[in-house]
This record gives C-alpha cells, structure tokens and sequence, in this order.
C-alpha cells in the first residue's frame, strides 16, 4: 500500500499521455502506465525512474476485454483502490468520405475511442470506489461537437465517448466522483499530423505544454464536474 496518489494513465507511450504520465510520476503520483508497446512503456519508465518517479507499466490493448477486466482486479489486488484516471488511448481511424470506408476500420475506431472506455469504466469503477477523492479525465476533440467532412468515425466514437463519460459523471457524482472531459486542441504529436499532414508542427504547443493543464484535473483539489475544459481557454 502506498500513500502516493495511485492515477491510471491510458495511451501513456507518446504523446500527451505519455507526457502527463511523465509530469505525474515527477509531482509525486504513483501511475500505472498502460499502452499497447512494451518497448514505449519500458522507456517511459526508465525516464520516470531516471526523475525518482514510480510507475507500474501494463502493455495492454484496450480491445482485449478480458485484459481489460484483469487490470482491474490487478489494480484493486495491488494497491485497494485507484484515485485517478486519464482516459487518453486514441485512435484516428481512417479519414475519408464514409461512403468508402470499410467496415473493419469503423468498427476498431468506435472501439477503442468509445467502447474500450466502457471496458474502463467496468473494470475501474470498483478501485475508484475504493479511491481517495476519484477523479477522472476523458479526453476529447472538438469534433465530437462540431462534425465536419471526412472524420466520420473518429467524430462519431467521440461524441458517443463523451456521452458516455458524462452518464458515468452522473451516477457517481453522489459518492464523490469528479468526472470531467478535457479537449486538447491541436497538439505536437502524430496523430495529430497524420490528420493534418500539411500543418506546420512548430505552430502547435507540446503535448508536454498542454499535459501541464490536465495534472490539476486529476487532484484531490478538483471540484468541477461535468465540464468540458479546453486547453485552448487555458492556454490563451
């Protein structure tokens, strides 16, 4: 058992996951980092390590169901309770007029922006119970509320996800729950240049720029709940 805010970071191997994974391990949180890439993991706990941070690194795909299920059990074994949780994994899917995409795509893009959050909220919800203060973040885009030409899928997963992270804000929010979306505007990172390949990078902020805006939303101090927060009214 440790004294160490416990904070479950998901999509924690690049980008702004792997950045708030860094910046929470740094202020003290012990984090379970979880990714598909077990080499992407080992490096960020080295980094982590390197700074006096803790980290329990968890490759896992959050298409596996049972695995999904296991971390739970895993984290409430180990620890007895979880207290935060940055729900972060993404993926853009393909990008295109819906009419040409294939039905593999779609469904692995609703999946992991939309249902594997279920699988979270299944498996986590228990461990938060048990949590000091729980507090979770999913993040978004601003897509999900604003449609546009081409981004079917990943849109679509979005706004579903969202809807769903606020009925979990809901039925929570009596026993303490503090659950809020977080969207972090255009960001340095791969995704993000796949879906705008002819962007200038350098006229984007760092995901370590816009993680710095996700840390206080994970803190026994948050009071909001939700609320959709955009680093773009925070980064002025």
């Amino acid at each position: 058992m440790t004294d160490k805010r416990i904070i479950l970071v998901t999509g924690a191997s690049q980008g702004i996951g792997r950045a708030a994974a860094e910046q929470l391990a740094l202020g003290g949180a012990h984090v379970i980092a979880v990714a598909r890439s077990k080499l992407a993991l080992e490096a960020l706990g080295e980094t982590i390590a390197a700074s006096g941070g803790e980290a329990t690194l968890v490759p896992l795909d959050l298409a596996d169901e049972d695995g999904v299920a296991k971390l739970g059990h895993a984290v409430l074994a180990q620890f007895g309770r979880l207290d935060a949780l940055l729900a972060n994994a993404g993926v853009l899917g393909t990008l295109g007029p819906l009419a040409t995409i294939g039905p593999r795509s779609f469904a692995e893009t609703l999946d992991i922006n939309l249902t594997a959050n279920w699988r979270l909220i299944k498996a986590l919800t228990v461990p938060m119970q048990a949590g000091r203060d729980p507090r979770a973040v999913f993040v978004t885009s601003s897509v999900a509320r604003a449609p546009r030409a081409f981004w079917g899928p990943y849109q679509a997963a979005k706004a579903g996800m969202e809807a769903l992270a606020l009925g979990w804000a809901d039925e929570t929010e009596a026993i303490g729950f503090k659950v809020n979306l977080f969207d972090p505007g255009g960001t340095r990172t791969k995704m993000r240049a796949n879906a705008m390949p002819g962007e200038d990078p350098d006229t984007l902020p760092s995901p370590e720029a816009v993680a710095t805006h996700i840390l206080p939303l994970l803190s026994a101090d948050e009071r909001r709940t939700k609320q959709l927060i955009r680093a773009r009214d925070l980064m002025g």
